[in-house]
This record gives C-alpha cells, structure tokens and sequence, in this order.
C-alpha cells in the first residue's frame, strides 16, 4: 500500500505515525474527530446502499481476488462486468442514467 521505500523505512524505524500521516500515506481512507465517526460511517454506507448491490459484491470480489489470490484483477472486473450486464440492475442503472434520475435498484 505505502510502496517498499516507505515499508521499509516504518519497519526499520519502528517510528510511530500520527493519524495525519496515516491519511497521507493512504493506510487509512479519512481522519475525522471521534464524535464525527459514526456520522461519516453512515455517509459512507448510504452512499454504498444507494448502488446496485449486485455490482457492489462483485466488485468487493474483484478486488478481493486481486488482493488475495494472486489472480489477475483485469480478468476478474471482466468477469464481474459481463455477470453484471444484462442484470435487472445493470438495466436499471442505465435507464436511471439516460432518464437523469436516481436508480432502484432491484439487487438482482
């Protein structure tokens, strides 16, 4: 994530790094006060609902299988985006989109 100059400078030092740091080193994806958390968690997951869940767990597979398994990330978000065509999603999203309205997803 950090790239081996950084990894390898945070092993060797065993130095401690500030939230701030963190955030720039892209090891965490936002820094907020604690009494903020909680409202930018249910932001984050009212954002990720209101998309179609069947892209969203394919997409969470995408990246897992890349992360994981070694495997190709290109060959797999192919694989994802031709399981999701042609979904009652994939058809909702794309009428949403030329009609300019937010999609319903049917999660299937």
């Amino acid at each position: 994530l950090v790239g081996k100059g950084r990894a390898m400078e945070m092993i060797m030092t065993a130095g401690m790094i500030n939230a701030e740091q963190a955030l720039g080193y892209g090891l965490v994806n936002h820094v907020v006060p604690q009494d903020e958390l909680l409202q930018l968690c249910e932001k984050i997951a009212c954002k990720i609902s209101n998309n179609s869940p069947v892209a969203i767990s394919y997409a969470i597979k995408a990246v897992n299988d890349c992360f994981n398994n070694s495997i190709n990330g290109y060959a797999s978000e192919i694989d994802a985006f031709g399981k999701c065509f042609g979904t009652d999603d994939f058809k909702e999203g794309t009428t949403a989109f030329l009609e300019k309205r937010k999609a319903h997803f049917p999660g299937k």
